[in-house]
């Protein structure tokens, strides 16, 4: 009777629920419609952007005793402090009055020898500033989140700079929050050059907030330390002529293709508290080049080739 007992009773408890098979079955279709839909809609981007908006106050309570801080801190300085800092910023506006009288003077100057008849219209046709809130800066991340977002009209790819240089790039906005890729994080690539003598490479973020790499220079390349990199303006997000690094180390090996460049960003990227982002006119002869307009001149060196071989062909005649 025991035994009879014991039978009844594990019984049902061995034949509850669906079998394994038909588990992973539900499971695997259920996975493989959640990649489908999320492949064709984007679920996983308005995730994001939902909890960026649910994060948003967190980050604001996290930041403000930091932020009380320095507004005691810069509240309370010292007046001869502010006095001395009031006549460096006096001096330096001077400096900057002739600088600029003198650009204005070079570019009329260009604007009468090209016979322009009319001056271009500005490259930066929009930008705003916004307060880091957040940063991130460990080997395998070099990032910012800002108090900017879409509502503000900032959007993904949108270029960043500070006083010194550019800083980076927005990869993710939500509504009151953007998160910016720095030039030293191991994923951002920026199309660059030499000032000296306009040689071309790729600047890679090393994930140490001190240091870039040009991982693509040949051994036999003109470089040398001192060099000061500027943007390319391919890529199609900053434009041509913005600092971004100096050259502060060349390695060459004689058994090596490539050289090993190091160099160190303009940007303040571990002091930075404000940051810039710009919206560039894409009219503007000077425009960042778009990806898909350096594609174009590749294929059109087919139509030349048809006229080149007709001179051979006419020349017995």
């Amino acid at each position: 009777m025991a035994a009879g007992f014991g039978t009844a009773t594990n019984r049902p408890l061995y034949n509850r629920g669906p079998a394994a098979g038909l588990r992973f079955t539900v499971y695997a279709i259920l996975a493989v419609t959640l990649m489908y839909f999320d492949q064709r809609q984007q679920w996983s981007a308005q995730l994001r952007y939902l909890l960026q908006a649910a994060v948003y106050p967190l980050q604001v309570a996290v930041s403000s005793p930091v932020t009380a801080w320095r507004w005691l801190t810069s509240s309370t300085a010292d007046r001869t402090t502010l006095r001395a800092e009031n006549q460096q910023l006096l001096a330096r506006q001077r400096e900057l009055e002739l600088v600029l009288m003198r650009m204005q003077g070079l570019e009329q100057e260009n604007q009468e020898l090209r016979g322009l008849h009319a001056a271009l219209p500005p490259l930066v046709k929009k930008w705003q500033l916004a307060e880091v809130i957040n940063v991130e800066t460990t080997p395998l991340r070099q990032r910012l989140i800002v108090n900017k977002g879409s509502r503000d009209g900032i959007f993904e790819n949108q270029a960043v700079v500070d006083a010194h240089g550019i800083l980076g790039q927005t990869v993710h906005v939500g509504p009151w929050t953007a998160e910016i890729i720095l030039i030293t994080d191991p994923e951002h690539a920026l199309p660059v050059q030499i000032v000296r003598n306009q040689l071309r490479s790729i600047a890679v973020g090393s994930g140490n907030p001190d240091e870039v790499l040009l991982p693509y220079v040949a051994t036999n390349s003109d470089v040398k330390s001192g060099d000061v990199l500027v943007s390319s303006g391919l890529g199609g997000v900053f434009p041509a002529g913005y600092p971004v690094a100096t050259v502060i180390g060349v390695s060459r090996e004689t058994n090596q293709l490539l050289a090993q460049v190091r160099a160190a960003p303009l940007a303040q990227v571990e002091r930075v508290r404000e940051v810039m982002l710009i919206e560039f006119d894409p009219a503007h002869p000077a425009a960042p080049v778009l990806p898909s307009a350096a594609v174009v001149p590749p294929v059109a060196p087919a139509a030349p080739t048809a006229p080149v071989t007709k001179p051979p062909a006419e020349a017995p005649q």
